[in-house]
């Protein structure tokens, strides 16, 4: 479990990440802010990051020295660029901050099971897409402080629809007082398209009844099919 306690003390004049990747000269002035995965080195403490596009960066410096990195962990970084083309990647940083993003795989459909057990809360999506090999989803829930809430991915019980799935929220019976964001990560590396480009369905249980959405994947082109800015939130503990 990872907690998205983030805060808004970050929030100095953050520029947000696009194409400016192209600009020509870097400033220690000027910050990005960026959905990006974690991919651990032999050292504990060495890792680099790419981002949903397929850019790669390497952290030459870092304000969290003592961040630990995890293999497959979606994270929201901070970051300054230094240079191009630095040993192999794409873009030298220096990383201002990092916190991870709940991430998880697909989770085992448990059939009459799964309304206990993964629930049927509602919640709202406000964005979906797919990048790095991971469907990422942004959504709102009510909360009540009482319980830590569950979030799933479940493949749908269909054989003929392999690329059904349902996503899934399990309040505990919190209170609804508060909406709160929430980002979650869901690796699709177990989801071979065979080369194709496919689309993928999620059925959503949404504050205004059950929606059904599609996003084009292709497991040989696992990169973004979307791009866009991502501004910074506000999250609470979710697992």
């Amino acid at each position: 479990m990872k907690c998205l306690k983030f805060g808004l003390c970050l929030v100095f004049a953050v520029f947000l990440f696009n194409s400016c990747l192209d600009d020509d000269g870097y400033s220690l002035n000027k910050a990005w802010y960026s959905i990006a995965t974690v991919h651990p080195l032999d050292d504990s403490k060495s890792y680099w990051l790419s981002l949903d596009s397929g850019t790669s960066l390497w952290p030459v410096a870092t304000n969290i020295p003592w961040y630990s990195p995890t293999e497959k962990q979606r994270a929201l970084v901070v970051y300054t660029l230094l240079s191009d083309e630095f040993q192999g990647y794409d873009h030298a940083i220096k990383i201002l901050d990092l916190k991870s993003i709940l991430t998880k795989p697909i989770a085992e459909n448990l059939g009459e099971a799964n309304d206990e057990t993964y629930g049927t809360d509602p919640v709202g999506i406000s964005e979906m897409w797919i990048g790095d090999g991971y469907l990422n989803i942004e959504f709102e829930f009510d909360y009540g402080r009482k319980a830590v809430h569950y979030i799933n991915l479940i493949a749908s019980e269909n054989t003929d629809t392999p690329n059904n799935f349902e996503f899934r929220h399990n309040a505990y019976d919190d209170e609804p007082r508060y909406r709160r964001k929430g980002i979650v990560s869901f690796d699709l590396s177990s989801v071979d398209t065979r080369g194709e480009e496919v689309e993928l369905l999620i059925s959503v249980n949404t504050f205004e009844g059950n929606k059904e959405y599609t996003i084009k994947y292709n497991s040989s082109n696992s990169w973004a099919v979307q791009n866009r800015n991502y501004p910074m939130e506000s999250f609470i503990e979710i697992r």
